[in-house]
């Protein structure tokens, strides 16, 4: 979802550059179409340290134009790959997104997989001005697996080119079926048929990563995943949207707040283990504060003066103001609330921040204070590493997110006739492709402090959506959606994705 650091490089090796004049869509030299950008090949050479072990590794900046049935370009993806000098063609590749919709993959390639990352306060401090630290990332998998970094279209450099148009790939269905074409295509390129394969997505790009399993597996080109590692997942909206009508979410939601409560110190007698209060507040979810929210207003008087204490408890909140908001606290006010008499909102993607807002009297946050505090760090140290260790200078933009995307992203194109909106589940496309590939194994990473995307919800989507759960390893850090921005959650979750792809 968000991330990248500012650091000059030591000078390329090796530089390749391929270029031609550009093609447009139009043979007959009428420009109706987009254009096709020229071929694009940086390559790089580079030496770093992963897992104590020395790697001499490319970094390769290339374009794979898309086709659709016609054999007409609609796109041009542009991917970052990190090639092990010395692998082979059956060497396990890792491809990695972030999510959106519309976000490039900055904030995994300079917070966690990629071999620099930039510097940020692991404390959730604001990151401040430039300049920024870019370090070597000593958490980097390059002595494993080679990495390739995906900017799905919109994002990043890549483009609608040619016959394109926003409705072949601003859409769930259409962007799951052109991402898996350009890990088809990337395969295809690189001869890398017989090599293990991993999917590596945070946030959207979790819904993503279940999404685009149909479309590798089935089809004339049949492309088998290892293994898909998710962080912050987010497969099944429904624990994941509050709003007033959903029930579900106050549950899913609830032990976040607890951990954000207990983070900022409005809990009271529970100690240091956070681990231990959290199983406490989850038994409560389910056990109790659920079945009185599906009671409502038929729920006894002293049940919910009950239920109002002990839910304030955890929330570190006014019972009081528990009561007024008929034990229905929303998600954006509890950011709010919490620290009001302090004149301090929370952050959404990472609760551990806080903000000092204009408005202190207003329901919401107006802005989200953790991606206030690093967003400017990372698009500086993108921008700053694709052109000084990556020989990469386009003369277009490189979209940290993708506004077109954003202006015509349509969640669900109805085919005809009537059709009633619902949450956006692709649930069922992991668990089916589990089934259709018994040898799948699946990570969740998530973050206790997360808002975006609960982790208490991740539990809640893996356990009804019949998934084999003896395939599934859930892990969980001190952290927010972007868990790696916390430098005791980034060794550990590092340590677990390599753990993963190792096979333990």
């Amino acid at each position: 979802m968000d991330g990248t650091n500012l650091r000059r490089g030591l000078a390329a090796a090796f530089l390749a550059l391929t270029a031609f004049t550009p093609v447009f869509a139009d043979e007959g030299g009428k420009d109706d179409g987009l254009p096709i950008p020229p071929a694009l090949n940086v390559s790089t050479s580079h030496k770093g340290t992963f897992g104590g072990v020395k790697v001499d590794y490319k970094a390769v900046v290339s374009d794979l134009p898309l086709k659709n049935q016609k054999g007409e370009v609609y796109a041009d993806a542009v991917t970052i790959a990190y090639l092990a000098e010395r692998g082979g063609a059956d060497r396990p590749v890792t491809f990695v997104f972030n999510g959106g919709p519309g976000s490039s993959s900055t904030w995994l390639h300079m917070g966690l997989m990629g071999p620099k990352r930039v510097v940020v306060p692991s404390d959730a401090r604001d990151a401040g001005n430039a300049p920024y630290s870019m370090v070597d990332n000593d958490q980097g998998m390059l002595d494993i697996t080679d990495i390739v970094f995906i900017d799905p279209i919109g994002t990043g450099y890549s483009r609608l080119a040619g016959k394109g148009k926003p409705e072949d790939v601003y859409g769930l269905e259409e962007d799951a079926e052109s991402v898996a074409q350009i890990i088809r295509e990337w395969v295809r390129r690189n001869n890398r048929w017989n090599a293990p394969k991993y999917v590596l997505g945070e946030s959207f790009g979790t819904t993503r990563a279940a999404a685009i399993m149909p479309y590798l597996e089935r089809g004339p080109e049949p492309v088998r995943m290892n293994g898909l590692i998710l962080v912050s997942q987010a497969l099944d909206y429904t624990g994941s949207t509050p709003s007033h009508d959903n029930l579900v979410a106050y549950v899913t939601y609830l032990p976040t707040e607890a951990a954000t409560a207990w983070y900022h110190g409005k809990i009271k007698g529970h100690g240091d283990n956070l681990e231990a209060f959290l199983a406490e507040v989850r038994t409560f979810a389910t056990d109790e504060y659920l079945p009185a929210l599906f009671k409502g207003s038929s729920l006894p008087a002293d049940e919910f003066n009950r239920i109002a204490e002990k839910l304030a408890g955890y929330l570190g909140l006014d019972v009081a103001y528990v009561k007024r908001a008929q034990l229905r606290v929303l998600a954006g006010r509890f950011l709010k609330e919490l620290m009001r008499d302090e004149g301090l909102s929370l952050g959404r993607l990472d609760s551990r921040y806080t903000t000092d807002e204009v408005d202190d009297t207003g329901a919401e946050p107006h802005y989200d204070a953790g991606s206030a505090a690093i967003s400017g760090a990372y698009s500086a140290a993108i921008h700053s590493y694709l052109r000084n260790d990556l020989g990469v200078d386009l003369d277009k933009p490189y979209y940290i997110s993708g506004p077109e995307v954003g202006r015509n992203w349509v969640w669900q194109r109805p085919s005809g006739g009537y059709y009633e909106p619902e949450y956006v589940n692709t649930a069922p496309q992991l668990s089916e492709a589990m089934r259709y590939n018994p040898a799948l194994r699946v990570m969740v990473a998530s973050g206790y402090f997360d808002f975006a995307t609960p982790f208490f919800d991740g539990e809640y989507t893996f356990w009804r959506h019949g998934i084999d759960m003896a395939r599934v390893k859930m892990t969980y850090y001190e952290g927010g959606h972007m868990m790696y921005l916390h430098v005791p959650s980034l060794k550990a979750v590092a340590a677990d994705i390599r753990a993963f792809l190792a096979g333990k």
